[in-house]
């Protein structure tokens, strides 16, 4: 694609950065026959390549983000699956997210929109906030069909039950049981510690009954993506810089072999650290020391042995492919080998390659379209009959969870159950 930048534009890293993704774009349209978007709204604008021309339009002119850019560009899901199917490299992520910053920068939203980003920024990333928001949620709930739209998706969202703050949560060492085979620190989230537990208590039982020492360290947090993903750059930042610095002091202390993620979003953006701080000197080499360490828990457990199947019945299930683990991270393998392994019999659905509609705050702030997502994606794993569904992040558990009477599980918890630890709760 070509570019007009002029050359004081360029001066900015930013643009430069932008100008050379656009620049390897070459219009093909392979992209919109992996978009959700596109498939639901058949509309140009709402597919990868149709944003990449307002992008352009917005960035070259120079010109503040208008109500037509700005509509199209938040129902991008940035679930990443155009960047799989791209045949030339487009990094569209970091495009979009780019456009997303200078959306935040230059333009009004209506004051319903701003109040709920507000509201959002000031809650998800807090666990106990979180918590206390979800339980005047549930208590709302009755009254939900009433409510606006946006409003009303949330106060629906709020789960039946919250669970009581894990104390294997807090910062401390866990230790390995017999000899130590690998040190790691894990992410413990925002939104997860909130919502489901049983995740992190699984991932470290787990880890630590392989011979791998988890330590959960003072200071780190929420990974800094939903605010990321709204554009909120300096407040997103500051998220990553608490986590850098936690991490960094850990791994100066003794060694870290891993940054262990086991929600597939927190993932994709601690692994983008490198790219996120490039251009600041403060924090540019650290952030890509913690970028390099950080895997997802099924990378770290290809390279450990976990025991073959025992020979006892397990239930079928239906693995669903988080998009920023398969397009965000590439890893597509890893937890279906991990689970048959275990002993599983895995079963995929149709389209696997398409977005659940969960998407971080999305099914929050585009709940009609979310919805539309979310249904097919039900009906295509219902269609495999499945006895237990499992997947990597928190967003699409939650997510499908909402329209399904099979259990959704981490997949975590299925190869903790395994290996001699408890029956995850939700199939009790």
């Amino acid at each position: 694609m070509q570019t007009n930048f002029t050359a004081e534009q360029l001066q900015n890293p930013l643009v430069a950065r932008s100008n050379k993704i656009l620049r390897t774009c070459v219009h093909c349209g392979f992209c919109t026959a992996t978009c959700p978007t596109y498939q639901v709204l058949g509309d140009e604008l709402d597919s990868p390549r149709g944003r990449i021309y307002l992008i352009k339009d917005m960035l070259e002119a120079g010109r503040p983000a208008d109500e037509k850019t700005v509509k199209h560009i938040d129902r991008c899901l940035s679930c990443l699956a155009c960047m799989t199917t791209c045949p030339s490299g487009v990094h569209y992520m970091h495009l979009v997210d780019h456009a997303r910053e200078h959306i935040e920068k230059t333009y009004k939203r209506p004051l319903g929109d701003r109040a709920l980003r507000w509201l959002l920024a000031r809650i998800l990333p807090y666990p106990t906030r979180f918590r206390f928001a979800m339980l005047g949620a549930r208590l709302a709930k009755p009254f939900a069909r009433l409510l606006p739209g946006k409003l009303g998706a949330m106060i629906a969202f709020a789960p039946p039950s919250m669970p009581s703050p894990s104390r294997m949560e807090e910062p401390q060492v866990h230790p390995a049981k017999g000899a130590r085979k690998m040190r790691v620190a894990l992410l413990t989230g925002c939104a997860q510690r909130a919502l489901n537990t049983d995740i992190n208590e699984a991932t470290i039982r787990l880890l630590t009954r392989l011979g791998v020492e988890v330590v959960i360290a003072n200071g780190a947090g929420c990974c800094g993506a939903l605010t990321h993903h709204m554009g909120k750059t300096v407040e997103s930042h500051a998220f990553a810089a608490k986590n850098i610095d936690a991490w960094t002091r850990e791994a100066e202390g003794e060694e870290l072999d891993a940054i262990v993620i086991n929600t597939s979003g927190c993932g994709t953006t601690v692994k983008d650290y490198g790219h996120m701080f490039s251009a600041d000197p403060a924090y540019a080499e650290r952030a890509a020391k913690v970028a390099n360490l950080a895997q997802d828990i099924t990378e770290v457990l290809m390279k450990l042995d976990l025991p073959l199947a025992d020979g006892v019945p397990k239930p079928r299930v239906g693995y669903h492919a988080a998009c920023s683990l398969q397009h965000g991270q590439q890893i597509k393998d890893h937890p279906k080998t991990l689970l048959r392994r275990a002993g599983f019999e895995v079963a995929e659905p149709a389209d696997a390659h398409l977005c659940c509609g969960s998407a971080g705050t999305y099914n929050l702030m585009q709940p009609e379209i979310s919805t539309q997502l979310k249904e097919r994606k039900v009906a295509t794993l219902a269609a495999i009959r499945p006895e237990v569904i499992a997947a990597g992040n928190i967003g699409c558990m939650m997510q499908i969870g909402s329209a399904m009477e099979v259990p959704v599980v981490h997949t975590v918890e299925l190869l903790d159950w395994a290996t001699g630890g408890p029956k995850p709760p939700a199939l009790s």
